[in-house]
């Protein structure tokens, strides 16, 4: 789905920037990230982990759409957001394949070993902090 697509069916709108909602979303990406690692990594958390990093990675690209006068309400539309509006397709392609992955956990029941877990969220990780520094300086 492309931007356009994304805007013409609603799932985008132009909103004003909120600094607040901003910094709130920030803080709780920090607050998710902080949280899964606190979790001892096993075959029962393993899904957990990568859940919560997930929502922390989607929250800190929420925050960057609200900097740039949008509101995102579907996890797809998020790779044309970084894609289209802000030119990041490699970065869109990585959000993409954490997204499919979150979705076959969560709506799928794909389980995930702890090795993969290691392997993902190290990416994850990485991912994330790259994000924070380019647009959270």
């Amino acid at each position: 789905m492309d931007w356009i697509e994304c805007n013409k069916k609603g799932i985008v709108k132009e909103i004003k920037i909120d600094k607040n909602l901003v910094e709130s979303l920030v803080n709780s990406s920090v607050k998710k990230m902080e949280s899964q690692k606190l979790l001892p990594l096993s075959d029962i958390t393993a899904a957990s982990k990568i859940s919560l990093a997930y929502d922390s990675l989607r929250e800190l690209l929420e925050a960057i759409a609200i900097t740039k006068n949008s509101k995102v309400y579907n996890h797809e539309c998020y790779c044309a957001f970084l894609k289209e509006i802000l030119h990041e397709s490699a970065l869109a392609d990585e959000f993409n394949k954490f997204r499919k992955l979150r979705n076959s956990i969560n709506y799928y029941g794909k389980d995930i070993s702890e090795t993969e877990t290691k392997i993902i969220l190290k990416e994850m990780i990485e991912f994330t902090e790259k994000i924070r520094i380019l647009f959270f300086p």
